[in-house]
């Protein structure tokens, strides 16, 4: 520090809570006598032997150093590597939040995520176009998207845990002359019902709040700390006149300790909620299960932009800790199959999309099988699709017919190119075979055995050198399943050929079938295999001819021995060879 003494936060594991005050302290005002914002530097305690639940503890620390400082409704929050890309970004979220109509029912409003320095064929679907521009979009027409962890204005009250405020009632039919409508002939005593209504939904919510009070002590609920317990009920935001800079200052640290949230509601009904690497998904979960509604708002010019992890090993830890965090949700208490009944404010087709959520790494299982019984069929000389009847394969037709008529409609509707449509399918079979297989049995490891599993920062694109991370080769045992599926479809493919060439034209129509499913398969697979390879003027030449020499003695060999052909015993294979 300035005076050589160390700076308290060298040891990252265990140091005190500090808080620098860089603007606002005091009541500071710029030149033009306006006050100035707040620019706070937050560390909070760390201590060995205290769980502090990374992300969302941080999260919920700050929440609860901002209410003692400043105490503003409304909040922003950004990962460490995302910047504000439009200026107006916030104040279209306020067109939401303060909606005179439906603004009180929004806990949170969305922003899509965007990214800079990705490559511009988007090799490994870093933009994730289809669930930004499709998926979200469709269930902001439900309750609300799901909260991505960043690029999100929350509203504070939101966080505490409490309900969002009941609506007025629908207005009642009438009868006029000409058709049924909405009463429209006493407009002013419309107006003033209105009002009525609004003040009543107002002192609904202070009784709802005073009501809890009774029922539960604050303290136990927020923390031991009457200046944060105040702020909580103070809805549109402020610190007590009372309060000097000094006792703030006070108070901050102290919510930032490391036993503040020992026996408290904190990461269990409040904040940011614990028990997942994905607390993002948890955490709006939650809001959406009491009745809250969340926005989706998707401004022309990008509101925020971040960097995403371009190198494929990094980006498939990446994909690996989001599919484990929906793993450790799918077998918690918070599972949407089961969650929230009770309360019944959550819609049915917005749980079927939480479910989806939890669920999709699943598929991974399926998909590894699918991926491998092409290779299978060609090795085997076997077919995975039985005679089906004629009724059958209409029926087959028209439900894939149906399915691609839905994805045209999506991409018509949402903008989205082919390519990146392409792009999302191709990853989706790369992430599906390895990091989505890998969370299913680290998941099932963590809940069946107890063997948790490390946090792993994913590292960013190299800044000397553009796209210089994307050609990087970094080894991972999540490289191993896709790269396996690859030597056998390619081998399968090599041995097909060769056992057509060897028994003569009339097995060439049979194989065209086999190698249809095979080469759908490397396709999906060939950005992983660029990956792989890394950059073009650098392919490592050994690798290509080890491969092609391995494949090519593999299937001579096998079309050589032909394991699959019965063979009969005895005096009859005699028998066999003298006839033939």
């Amino acid at each position: 520090m300035q005076d050589g003494t160390p700076w308290p936060g060298n040891n990252t594991k265990d140091h005190p809570g500090m808080i620098q005050v860089f603007l606002g302290h005091s009541g500071g005002h710029d030149t033009e006598g306006n006050e100035l914002p707040r620019l706070v530097y937050v560390s909070r305690e760390k201590r060995p032997g205290f769980q502090h639940h990374k992300k969302a503890g941080a999260m919920n620390a700050l929440i609860r150093v901002s209410a003692v400082l400043t105490n503003a409704p409304f909040m922003l929050n950004l990962d460490c590597d995302h910047y504000v890309n439009n200026s107006k970004a916030v104040r279209e979220a306020m067109c939401f939040l303060m909606d005179p109509q439906t603004g009180k029912k929004v806990c949170y409003v969305q922003f899509p995520q965007r990214f800079d320095g990705i490559d511009t064929h988007d090799r490994y679907a870093n933009r994730n176009t289809v669930f930004f521009d499709i998926n979200m979009k469709g269930l902001d027409g439900i309750q609300g998207p799901v909260y991505v962890g960043t690029g999100c204005v929350f509203r504070r009250q939101a966080l505490y845990g409490y309900n969002p405020p009941k609506g007025p009632k629908r207005p009642k039919m009438v009868s006029c002359d000409c058709c049924p409508c909405f009463g429209k002939r006493k407009k002013a005593k419309h107006a003033k019902n209105d009002a009525i209504a609004e003040a009543a939904n107002l002192k609904a919510m202070e009784d709802d709040k005073e009501l809890l009070m009774s029922q539960m002590n604050f303290e136990k609920k927020f923390g031991q700390s009457s200046i944060f317990v105040t702020s909580t009920l103070m809805e549109d935001g402020g610190v007590p006149p009372s309060s000097s800079p000094a006792s703030q200052l006070k108070e901050a640290i102290h919510v930032i300790s490391c036993g503040y949230e020992d026996k408290t509601e904190w990461g269990i009904e409040l904040g940011w909620i614990y028990g997942s690497i994905t607390e993002d998904i948890l955490t709006g979960f939650k809001m959406h299960c009491r009745g809250w509604r969340s926005i989706y708002c998707m401004p022309r010019r990008t509101a925020f932009k971040g960097t995403a992890p371009i190198n494929l090993s990094d980006r498939l830890n990446q994909v690996l800790r989001w599919a484990l965090g929906s793993i450790e949700i799918f077998f918690s208490r918070h599972c949407p199959l089961w969650y929230g009944y009770k309360e019944g404010k959550l819609k049915w087709l917005e749980r079927f999309a939480y479910a989806n959520t939890t669920v999709y790494p699943f598929t991974s299982i399926p998909l590894v099988a699918y991926c491998i019984l092409p290779a299978v069929c060609l090795l085997t000389d076997k077919f995975i699709m039985p005679p089906i009847s004629t009724f059958a394969g209409l029926y087959f037709v028209a439900l894939f017919s149906s399915i691609i008529a839905t994805g045209i409609l999506e991409l018509k509707w949402s903008g989205v190119s082919i390519e990146e449509w392409w792009r999302n399918e191709q990853f989706w079979v790369i992430g599906g075979v390895s990091a989505h297989l890998f969370a299913v049995i680290q998941g099932l490891l963590k809940v069946l055995a107890g063997i948790d599993t490390n946090f792993t920062v994913t590292s960013k694109a190299a800044d000397d050198e553009e796209f210089g991370e994307l050609y990087t080769f970094k080894w991972t045992t999540l490289l191993i399943p896709p790269t396996t599926i690859l030597i056998i479809n390619i081998v399968g493919v090599v041995a097909g050929i060769s056992d057509a060439i060897n028994n003569g034209y009339q097995s060439w129509g049979p194989l065209f079938g086999k190698l249809f499913f095979s080469f759908w398969v490397i396709v999906h697979l060939y950005p992983f295999l660029k990956g792989l390879m890394g950059r073009q003027n650098r392919t490592p030449t050994i690798v290509v001819i080890w491969s092609v020499l391995l494949a090519s003695i593999f299937s001579l060999l096998w079309v050589r021995i032909d394991p699959f052909v019965t063979k009969t015993k005895g005096p009859d294979t005699k028998l066999c060879g003298i006839n033939c």
